[in-house]
């Protein structure tokens, strides 16, 4: 007789109130069926595979155990919150993952009342949980907060600022500590599984409160040595000293893949009278799914694959990534001057600082996620006569603006900043788009400011920099691939603060910041077919502004725009307090400020997103017309400024 086929069980589990229908023996079943959806889904749509194949077991026993949502389950970074989103009312629409539209790649408080806090920045998840577990406290509700961070995130100081904190939530804060690196712990079996339950059992806690409270009767040196004892055994044990010193009560390691270990001792660990406390769970990026398992780096972030093969879908073009061409033009400096240096803050391969790796291993340091302590550490390398390159992201420099403030500006420090993911970032979202350097950074004083309008640009910017040693210098270029321009076999060192003419006409200057170069040259273009020539500046520097070129180009011109991908109080502001100064404003000029608008993006194509921002060329062709008709606003998005 033929078997008849099980129901999938993840048909029968749309929100945790179902999920804790289920028998515990059914749990790895249903697990299965939620690494199968993911693989699924991300195979075509492109995004964070490895991260959510590696916390299933963990998403489920978390579900399973806690009350979500009254109990806040907070996810770190968000890269590991594929499996939650479909066991929390999204499965139908995780097709639309990182699509204009659709779900975001991260937890989002706008989308589901299971994402109490938004994340894609990493290691605020307990900082965020301590202040929902205290608001509880304060309020009498009963519920829990779980904050479930990785081993990488745990590098960062702000973590330990929120551990330092934590004794004030008792009972209501736990931490889970997702160990998918073995960085902290090797893997674990039964013995080690059977510690952390009796660990974490009320019992054992109940005797271990009244061997303490005994024990504060002995003479304080015997009571010094008795805790002193009892520290070592559970270190020995455990692991766990570091975190009972800053005040959380440790259990683990365990089997984060292990159902039957994973949920009686969340059980015991929810019903405990005392807290707060640190569950240390030993999991493996891209568990169940080989390709992954094997290259975890490699599927960490993914584009479109297929399953069988795993092979990813590569793009057609022919251009080179600007991430690979800096990695390139760095080598080369390195090659000539053996001061030059590089940093990362946990990023090698997405900054290209692995292929720098490659050739001056000794010379590239990967400081953690720890963007506050790269600038500094840049800075002190700097004062010491070294010329270091600290490759951040412009998402994540945002989080060491204090540093590039106080240890590199006011200093002047020849720290040199590449900056990477400038401007719109495209499925990522707004938590990722570099929107706001030009704006952060063109304010200080001491500081250089460039932006690259094309691969062979940032070659000559990158060499301009390694020869930049009168202070703090910065270079902003893109996400993804080139405009296909051949890269120089010499680079250029670039005089600081001047631009260059690319195109030459007489009636409309078009001042283009950046990337946007290509978009500025057809709107002239379409200008010049319209009777209408136009000249077209390619500006490199937001800071220094080149001073003569704008003073010409706004006396010669009817209409003067300018082009970035920034956000409002960048360069153009820049030229605008410039043109004001100069008395320009005043003769007549007509000028137009074209920039990203005054809201945060949310994630579609780069080419709808540039669209919606208003920033293409014929959004470059109707400011212009615009101006020249009416001396009227550009139209904006609703959302925006004018």
């Amino acid at each position: 007789m033929t078997q008849r086929p099980h129901t999938p069980l993840l048909d029968e589990v749309r929100l945790p109130a179902d999920l804790r229908r289920l028998s515990l023996d059914q749990l790895p079943r249903l697990a299965e069926e939620v690494r199968q959806e993911v693989i699924h889904v991300v195979s075509q749509t492109g995004g964070h595979l490895g991260a959510g194949l590696g916390v299933v077991e963990l998403t489920v026993a978390l579900h399973y155990v806690f009350n979500t949502p009254d109990d806040k389950l907070i996810w770190d970074v968000g890269h590991q919150a594929y499996p939650h989103k479909i066991l929390t009312g999204r499965r139908d629409r995780m097709a639309t993952l990182r699509q204009g539209g659709g779900l975001s790649g991260f937890t989002k408080r706008a989308e589901s009342e299971y994402d109490p806090f938004g994340a894609a920045h990493s290691s605020t998840s307990i900082s965020a949980a301590l202040g929902f577990a205290i608001a509880n406290k304060l309020s009498g509700a009963p519920g829990k907060a779980i904050a479930v961070i990785g081993d990488g995130a745990m590098s960062a100081g702000m973590a330990y600022e929120a551990m330092n904190n934590a004794a004030q939530a008792g009972n209501r804060l736990i931490v889970i500590l997702n160990d998918n690196d073995m960085s902290i712990a090797p893997p674990v079996g039964g013995l080690s599984a059977y510690l952390a339950r009796l660990l974490s059992s009320g019992s054992y806690m109940s005797i271990r409160d009244i061997g303490r409270a005994l024990a504060k009767r002995l003479p304080r040196p015997l009571f010094k040595a008795a805790q002193r004892a009892e520290e070592f055994a559970r270190g020995m044990a455990t692991g766990g000293t570091l975190f009972e010193e800053l005040g959380f009560y440790y259990v683990g390691p365990i089997d984060g893949h292990n159902l039957e270990h994973l949920v009686p001792i969340l059980e015991n660990v929810r019903d405990a009278k005392d807290g707060p406390i640190l569950v240390h769970v030993v999991t493996k990026k891209g568990k169940g799914y080989a390709p992954a398992e094997e290259s975890a780096d490699k599927y960490h972030g993914v584009s479109r694959f297929d399953v069988i093969t795993g092979a990813q879908v590569k793009s057609q073009s022919k251009a080179p990534q600007y991430t690979k061409v800096f990695a390139g033009a760095l080598v080369e400096e390195a090659k000539r001057d053996d001061k030059v240096v590089a940093i990362t803050a946990a990023m090698p391969s997405g900054t290209g600082l692995d292929i720098f790796a490659k050739h001056f291993p000794d010379r590239m340091f990967d400081v953690g996620i720890a963007e506050q302590h790269a600038v500094t550490f840049a800075a002190g390398l700097a004062a010491q006569g070294y010329r270091p390159f600290a490759a951040i992201y412009s998402t994540f420099l945002q989080r060491a603006y204090d540093q590039v403030v106080h240890d590199v500006a006011i200093q002047n420090l020849p720290v040199r900043f590449a900056i990477d993911r400038a401007g719109l970032v495209g499925a990522d979202g707004p938590t990722h788009a570099g929107s706001f350097d030009i704006t952060y950074l063109a304010s200080l004083p001491n500081m250089v400011v460039m932006a690259a309008a094309d691969e062979a640009e940032l070659v000559h910017m990158v060499h301009t920099m390694a020869l930049h040693d009168d202070g703090p210098i910065a270079c902003r270029y893109p996400r993804g691939e080139g405009v296909g321009v051949p890269l120089p076999e010499t680079p250029q060192r670039l005089e600081i603060g001047k631009g260059r003419i690319v195109r030459e006409g007489s009636k409309i200057a078009i001042l283009s910041l950046g990337a946007r170069l290509a978009e500025a040259l057809k709107a002239a273009d379409e200008l010049a077919a319209k009777g209408l020539p136009a000249t077209v500046a390619d500006m490199r520097f937001a800071k220094p502004l080149d001073v003569a070129l704008i003073r010409k180009l706004a006396l010669s011109h009817e209409v003067l725009l300018t082009v970035e991908e920034g956000s409002v109080g960048g360069f153009g502001a820049h030229v605008l307090t410039l043109l004001s100064d100069e008395g320009l404003l005043d003769a007549g000029l007509k000028i137009r400020t074209l920039r990203l608008p005054d809201v945060f993006q949310d994630q579609d194509k780069p080419e709808k997103m540039y669209d919606e921002a208003r920033l293409n060329a014929p959004h470059i062709v109707e400011a212009a017309l615009s101006a020249l008709r009416h001396n009227a606003p550009v139209t904006l998005p609703d959302s925006a400024t004018a």
